[in-house]
C-alpha cells in the first residue's frame, strides 16, 4: 500500500458491528426463503417508482434486456411444439412400417431436430446478452448508489452520526446496496421471463387442445393452497432462526472482540455454555424451517405428477378420436411441466421485488437527508493572524437544551490556551463549534477577526490539527497512519514525526517496525502506542492552529513528560487549545478557560487562578490535594 490510503478509515476500537436492517447471513434459506425472511417497505409504490426513474439513465439497456428476455422465453416455449412434430412423423412412420405401407422419413426429422436446435441455440443466446445486459443495469445502479452515499456522507451535518449507530450507515451502503443489485439482477429478469413464459405457455396449450388445458389449470389451486400450508408451518420457523441467528452473530462478535475480559474472569465455561445453548435453539429452529421448506418441492412434484396423469388420460382420449396427435400430447406435457414453474416463480418475485423496495427506501431515506450546504470562503484563509475571539456564543445540541449559554473569551496568536471544568461543562463542544462541526445559535467565533462562518469548512479545517482522547486508526501499516497526516510526506519525515512524539522506539520494537500493520479495531497495540501514533500525526501535519483533548490521556507519566516537552516545541508560535482533567497537564498555558454549565466563570494562569481560590482551586485541590508537594516548583 501506498501513503495514500485508497479506503475510507476506521475509527480504532469502532468495527462495524452488526448491521441493523441488513440481510444477514441465513436470509432466505431454502426455496421458501425469500418467501419468509423478505423485508417490507413501507411505502412500495413511491419508492419503486423512484426507483424506476434513478434507472431511467439505462432505459435504453432495459428496454434491451425486455426484448432478448421475450425473445429468449418466446423461442424456449416454441421449442416443444417443433419437436411434436418430430414425435408425430416418428410415430407415424413407425405405424406405417409395421403396417407395411410406408417407412420412417428422417429427412423430415433431420429437418426439425434441427429447426428446434436453431430454436434452442437462439434461446440461449438471448438469454444471454439479456443476462449481461442487466448484470451491466444492477451493478452500475449499485456502483452509482454507493457513489451518492459515499458523497452524502461528506455533506450530512455531523450531529447525524452522534444519533446513528455506524453499523446502520454501513449497511446502507453495503448490504442494503448489494440486496438491491441482486433483486433487481433477479427480479426483474424473473418477472419478465415468468410472465411472458406464463402467457405464452398458457397459449400454446390452448392451441393444441382447451379440455387438456382445463385439466392441467385445476391443479394450480391444489398446488397453491398445499404451498400456502407449506408456508404457514414453515415461515414461524424461519422467523425464530432469524431471530436465533441474529442472537447467536452478536454473541459472537461480543465474544471474539472482547476475549480478553471473557478470559481475564475466567467466564469460558459460561460463554461456551450460553452459546451451545443458543446454537441448539439455532439447530433445532433451522432443521425445522429447512425441512418443511423442503417438502415445497417434493408437494409441487406430486401435484405435477398428477397433472401428468390426468393430462397423459385425456391426451390418450382426445388421441384415439383423432382430435391431437401423439406428437401434441408430449408438448403438451412439456407444456405442463414448464407452465407452473413459472407461477410459483412469480409469487417469489413479489417478495423479491418487496426486498428491493425495502433496501431502496432506506438508501432513499439516507440520501434524502438535509445537507450541510456548500459554501465557499468569502474571505482569504491563508492570513496569517491565528487570534481567536468567542463572543458570546450560544449553541445547543436540541433547540431547547442549550450546552453552551453565554461563552465569550479572547485568545491571542500564540498562546497556549486550556479548557477545563467537570464533564458536560461544554469542553469539547466549544471545539466541535471551533471546527464547524455545527454552527453557533448565537454570537460569533472569529480567527484573525474574520467569523468563521465567512471561511468554508474546509478551510476552517486545514488550520488545525487534532488529537482526541479516542485515538483514530485504520488498518493499514503504521507507515500510513502517520502519514495520514499530510500524504505528501517523504518516509524521513514520518519518521522524524515520530521521535518527536516518543513513537520511534516502540516501533522499531514492532515485526516490521514502520510497516507494522496495525488490524481493524487496532487492538494489536496498546492503548498508549495507539495514542502515541495519533500524535505523531498531528506533528507530521503541522497545521497553524492545535486542538489537543486529552491528548496524553492513555500514556505514562513518563512518556507524558516526554510529550509535553514535544508538545510545547510544537505549539511555539501556535495557537493551541488543550483540553485537559488531568490539570498538571496545563500548567505552564498561558490562558486558562473555566467552564461550568456553557459559560466560563473564571480565566487567568495557573498560579493567578489558584489564588483567586474559586471553582479551579477546588478542581485543583480535589485532584492534587494528597500530593500537591510532588508539583511544587
Amino acid at each position: 500500500m501506498s501513503g495514500h490510503p485508497s479506503f475510507i478509515p476506521k475509527a480504532a476500537g469502532h468495527g462495524p458491528g452488526p448491521r441493523p436492517g441488513g440481510q444477514g447471513p441465513g436470509r432466505g434459506h431454502g426455496p421458501a426463503g425469500r418467501m419468509m425472511g423478505g423485508e417490507k417497505a413501507l411505502n412500495f409504490g413511491p419508492t419503486m417508482r423512484r426507483m424506476l426513474a434513478f434507472m431511467g439513465q439505462f432505459k435504453g439497456r432495459i428496454a434491451l434486456v425486455l426484448l432478448f428476455a421475450i425473445g429468449s422465453t418466446v423461442f424456449s416455449i416454441v421449442g416443444p411444439k417443433v419437436l411434436s412434430e418430430a414425435t408425430t412423423v416418428l410415430f407415424n412412420g413407425t405405424v406405417d412400417a409395421a403396417a407395411g405401407t410406408g417407412s420412417i422419413d428422417f429427412a423430415a426429422i433431420g429437418s426439425i431436430l434441427a429447426a428446434a436446435l436453431g430454436l434452442y441455440l437462439a434461446s440461449a443466446a438471448c438469454a444471454w446478452v439479456q443476462s449481461w445486459v442487466m448484470s451491466y443495469v444492477s451493478q452500475q445502479t449499485c456502483y452509482r448508489l454507493r457513489n451518492a452515499i459515499a458523497r452524502k456522507i461528506e455533506r450530512v451535518p455531523f450531529g447525524y452520526f452522534e444519533k446513528n449507530s455506524t453499523g446502520d450507515t454501513l449497511s446502507r451502503i453495503t448490504n442494503d446496496v448489494d440486496t438491491l443489485g441482486q433483486s433487481l439482477n433477479q427480479g426483474i429478469t424473473q418477472l419478465i421471463t415468468s410472465t411472458v413464459t406464463v402467457v405464452g405457455v398458457l397459449a400454446m396449450m390452448l392451441s393444441i387442445n382447451a379440455v387438456m388445458t382445463l385439466v392441467a389449470l385445476v391443479m394450480i389451486p391444489v398446488s397453491a393452497v398445499l404451498v400456502m400450508a407449506v408456508v404457514r408451518l414453515s415461515q414461524k420457523h424461519f422467523v425464530a432462526q432469524q431471530a436465533l441467528l441474529g442472537t447467536l452473530n452478536g454473541q459472537v462478535e461480543e465474544t471474539v472482540s472482547g476475549h480478553a475480559v471473557v478470559r481475564a474472569f475466567g467466564r469460558e465455561g459460561a460463554t461456551v455454555e450460553a452459546y451451545e445453548r443458543d446454537n441448539e435453539a439455532l439447530y433445532n429452529a433451522g432443521w425445522k424451517a429447512q425441512f418443511l421448506s423442503g417438502l415445497m418441492m417434493p408437494v409441487l412434484g406430486f401435484v405435477g405428477n398428477l397433472g401428468y396423469v390426468a393430462v397423459a388420460v385425456s391426451g390418450a382420449f382426445f388421441a384415439v378420436t383423432g382430435a391431437i396427435t401423439v406428437g401434441d400430447i408430449q408438448a403438451f406435457i412439456q407444456y405442463v411441466k414448464n407452465f407452473t414453474q413459472p407461477i410459483t416463480q412469480l409469487a417469489q418475485v413479489s417478495n423479491v421485488l418487496q426486498s428491493l423496495a425495502a433496501a431502496a427506501e432506506r438508501i432513499f431515506a439516507f440520501l434524502d437527508l438535509p445537507e450541510i450546504p456548500e459554501q465557499q470562503s468569502t474571505v482569504d484563509a491563508a492570513t496569517p493572524e491565528r487570534s481567536v475571539a468567542f463572543d458570546a456564543v450560544r449553541f445547543g445540541y436540541a433547540p431547547d437544551a442549550p450546552v453552551i449559554r453565554h461563552f465569550s473569551a479572547s485568545v491571542k496568536a500564540g498562546q497556549t490556551v486550556a479548557i477545563v471544568g467537570p464533564t458536560g461543562a461544554g469542553k469539547t463542544t466549544m471545539v466541535k463549534l471551533l471546527m464547524r462541526f455545527y454552527d453557533v445559535d448565537g454570537g460569533s467565533i472569529r480567527i484573525g477577526g474574520t467569523d468563521i462562518r465567512e471561511l468554508s469548512r474546509p478551510d476552517v479545517r486545514g488550520l488545525f490539527a487534532m488529537v482526541l482522547q479516542d485515538t483514530w486508526l485504520f488498518s493499514g501499516t503504521i507507515r500510513e497512519n502517520i502519514r495520514y497526516g499530510r500524504l505528501d510526506a517523504t518516509d524521513e519525515e514520518v519518521e522524524a514525526a515520530a521521535r518527536e512524539a516518543c513513537a520511534d522506539h516502540f516501533i522499531r520494537t514492532l515485526p516490521g517496525g514502520y510497516d507494522f500493520v496495525i488490524n481493524e479495531d487496532a487492538t494489536n497495540i496498546s492503548a498508549g502506542q495507539r495514542q502515541l501514533i495519533t500524535i505523531a500525526r498531528a506533528l507530521l501535519a503541522d497545521r497553524a492552529m492545535l486542538i489537543l483533548d486529552e491528548a496524553t490521556s492513555s500514556v505514562d507519566t513518563r512518556t507524558e513528560s516526554r510529550i509535553q516537552a514535544a508538545m510545547d516545541r510544537l505549539m511555539e508560535g501556535r495557537t493551541s487549545f488543550v483540553i485537559a482533567h488531568r490539570l498538571s497537564t496545563i500548567r505552564a498555558a498561558d490562558l486558562i478557560l473555566v467552564m461550568r454549565d456553557g459559560d466560563v466563570i473564571e480565566q487567568g494562569t495557573h498560579e493567578e487562578l489558584l489564588a483567586a481560590a474559586g471553582f479551579y482551586a477546588d478542581l485543583y485541590a480535589s485532584q492534587f490535594a494528597s500530593c500537591n508537594d510532588r508539583f511544587d516548583d
